[in-house]
């Protein structure tokens, strides 16, 4: 098994979070592993990233070639955007459909729906919306609408999540997740 991802969002919005729980399952599968980020933005709700390569093969490289990643997980749709140049052809988008405005110039939401319409492989939805009506956070949700393209088995990355969050206590693990089993059940709802 082979996996680029991009992650990419807003700062602030848990996907250095994510990055960790997903290198985390893959480790424990004994896959090799190879990550860069950029998250110096955070505070300042600027543009956040990730790339992260998983593989059953030696990794020579953290950085993903443009044109080449299998999934761009994206905690908003104009950063999905932004991005689109790293996907391959085969690729998948998964996006929080719920923009987060931070600019006065910020594009369209109806053009950016339209580019990503364009697709082949979308999932979009407003993660917002499904965190808040189980009293959770966004970042795990869409970590969950990812599951079904990682190829990484749901139960891993439960156990990614009590790895990572355990310290924090029972309610922090249970709630994420509940929040990723949401976000499973919206990428596997037909």
């Amino acid at each position: 098994m082979k996996k680029d991802i991009v992650l990419c969002g807003v700062g602030g919005d848990g996907i250095v979070s994510v990055a960790k729980i997903i290198s985390d399952a893959a480790l424990n599968m004994g896959m090799e592993l190879k990550q860069s980020e950029i998250h110096g933005m955070s505070q300042r709700g600027g543009s956040v990233f990730s790339h992260l390569r998983i593989s059953d093969n030696a990794i020579f490289a953290d950085v993903i070639p443009e044109g080449q990643a299998d999934i761009i997980l994206s905690s908003e749709p104009m950063e999905a955007l932004r991005y689109l140049p790293w996907l391959n052809k085969e690729g998948w988008v998964i996006t929080n459909s719920d923009p987060f405005v931070n600019i006065k110039n910020y594009p369209d939401i109806e053009n950016i729906n339209a580019e990503l319409a364009k697709l082949k492989n979308v999932v979009s939805f407003n993660a917002n919306e499904t965190a808040k009506a189980i009293g959770a956070r966004s970042n795990m949700v869409l970590l969950g609408a990812t599951i079904p393209y990682l190829g990484i088995e749901l139960g891993k990355v439960e156990k990614a999540i009590v790895h990572i969050f355990g310290k924090k206590g029972q309610d922090v693990v249970d709630a994420n997740i509940k929040a990723v089993r949401a976000g499973f059940e919206k990428a596997t709802k037909k």
